[in-house]
């Protein structure tokens, strides 16, 4: 049986407790759920260098689940273009039932192995991609058929799930399985088991973007700036990773055309934004491959 739909010792008597139990239970039993990721992490980093490969080839990420897991799949997708400034059609989220079921539950969806084949086929999914199939159980149907399919076009696929030796694994190439237990109302996998593909999902695409130069130190140097907030922050990254005063760095934001990249390498090397433009391009974004470069002499 799988262990995400197993009965917890511990919550028993769930229907008798006082809302601070609850809150209490809920606490410790998340503890557990790093400890679950923990054993997965050599995965985790094999899943994350082979992202950067394809990425770094032309090809794209697709994240795919139901329900919960889909839902956790859009999130991250959705949260990379403004951070990392990522082409929103190289990492994609798809969820059973499609964008509606973001908002209204459309569980049902999750059994329909056609959907995610046609949800690929519309969007050209090749053998130069990668599928990560999100599933708390490890037997989606919905997840299972899009595993099968990258398996069939010679695309890499991955699958997260929630239980040991599982149903989605035998479809993958990097099969990473973090057993979480056990959820305090059995089965309700949007607990521990959403809590888990939520750290293996922010750890599969924050190590790709870094490794893939979006990150500077650990500034989110990529990022859009397309509100004051954000513009706000860009001056802060500039001031913490040069020296300079507030108002320098405004003016430097101002001078790269509001690239933080370009800034950075700007105040760093005394360079023209030609100069940044042309060292960030011939180290493929790398900031700190091209700030070493333009201190060679471009040789």
């Amino acid at each position: 049986m799988k262990t995400t739909e197993g009965t917890n010792a511990k919550s028993k008597t769930l229907d008798e407790m006082t809302s601070l139990d609850i809150a209490a239970l809920m606490n410790e039993e998340d503890h557990t759920v790093p400890q679950a990721v923990k054993p997965c992490l050599p995965d985790i980093a094999h899943a994350a260098d082979t992202i950067v490969s394809r990425l770094q080839s032309g090809g794209r990420v697709f994240a795919a689940g139901a329900g919960t897991s889909g839902r956790l799949a859009v999130l991250d997708a959705a949260e990379l273009p403004p951070t990392f400034s990522l082409d929103e059609h190289q990492w994609i989220g798809l969820i059973a039932g499609n964008y509606e079921a973001m908002w209204k539950p459309l569980e049902e969806n999750e059994d329909d192995r056609d959907i995610i084949v046609s949800q690929l086929k519309a969007r050209l999914f090749s053998e130069a991609d990668v599928f990560i199939g999100v599933t708390a159980s490890g037997s989606t149907p919905y997840v299972l058929a899009g595993l099968s399919y990258a398996k069939e076009m010679g695309a890499v696929s991955v699958s997260i799930s929630c239980n040991k030796e599982t149903e989605a694994a035998r479809f993958s190439d990097i099969a990473i399985e973090a057993e979480t237990g056990p959820e305090i109302i059995r089965g309700s996998t949007r607990l521990k088991a959403g809590t888990a593909q939520k750290l293996i999902l922010n750890m599969l695409s924050t190590a790709a973007m870094v490794r893939l130069g979006h990150v500077y130190q650990n500034e989110m140097v990529n990022m859009q700036l397309v509100n004051q907030k954000l513009k706000n922050r860009a001056a802060g990254i500039l001031m913490n990773t040069t020296g300079i005063s507030r108002d320098e760095a405004l003016q430097a934001l101002k001078e790269s055309r509001y690239n933080v990249k370009a800034a950075i390498f700007m105040v760093l090397t005394g360079g023209t934004l030609e100069e940044a433009d042309r060292c960030l391009s011939y180290e493929n974004g790398r900031l700190k491959h091209a700030i070493q470069y333009h201190r060679k002499g471009f040789s």
